[in-house]
């Protein structure tokens, strides 16, 4: 119910709306001290009328930081490969589900993800605790798992829009706070993360 009443909101914004976003947001995102020493950081290719991510991929690129970019696999979970640029990704169908871009070079596997400084989490939501609600499919569920697992602490940043930090939303056991979220207006800290 929740993750519907915010991609409906998501739905209605125009194209203009979004672009304008994806400037302002990657602005706010290259302001933040967690990316400016970073080496590697993991991010994701925006789709339709998510918070665009495009143009702060390139501008990290740029500052010659290796971005490392998901590949969904059957089971829904991630493997990951390095973007080299728009050329470098792919547009892949995955069955009823919406198509994504994907780095279309080698594959590094799933564990890739440990080794990177920042990790730029899609969601719909974040709370005032640094709760994030993703989509639902549970991948990036498996992503913070398995750093847990690695004993490995990237800082968890979500990338949202300014209407989608909300005070309170219900969690389960498995979630985990985030340390920021960026919108296009700026960004918010959580205590302790």
């Amino acid at each position: 119910m929740l993750r519907r009443e915010f991609l409906s909101v998501r739905n209605r914004l125009t194209a203009d709306d979004v672009r304008e976003a994806a400037v302002a947001l990657a602005q706010r995102a290259l302001e933040l001290p967690e990316l400016a020493h970073a080496r590697t950081v993991a991010a994701y290719v925006s789709v339709g009328s998510e918070p665009g991510t495009p143009v702060l991929l390139d501008a990290l690129r740029a500052r010659g930081i290796d971005v490392l970019l998901p590949a969904l696999l059957p089971d829904n979970d991630l493997d990951w490969g390095v973007y080299d640029g728009e050329g470098s990704l792919a547009r892949v169908q995955h069955g009823g589900k919406m198509a994504l871009f994907e780095p279309s070079g080698e594959r590094l596997g799933p564990d890739a993800v440990s080794g990177a400084d920042v990790v730029l989490l899609p969601g719909l939501a974040v709370d005032g605790r640094g709760m994030r609600l993703g989509r639902g499919g549970g991948s990036y569920d498996r992503v913070l798992a398995r750093l847990e697992r690695a004993g490995v602490h990237p800082a968890l940043v979500v990338l949202l829009y300014d209407s989608e930090v909300v005070e309170h939303m219900p969690t389960e056991a498995h979630d985990r706070p985030v340390r920021a979220v960026v919108t296009p207006a700026g960004v918010r800290r959580f205590a302790g993360n």
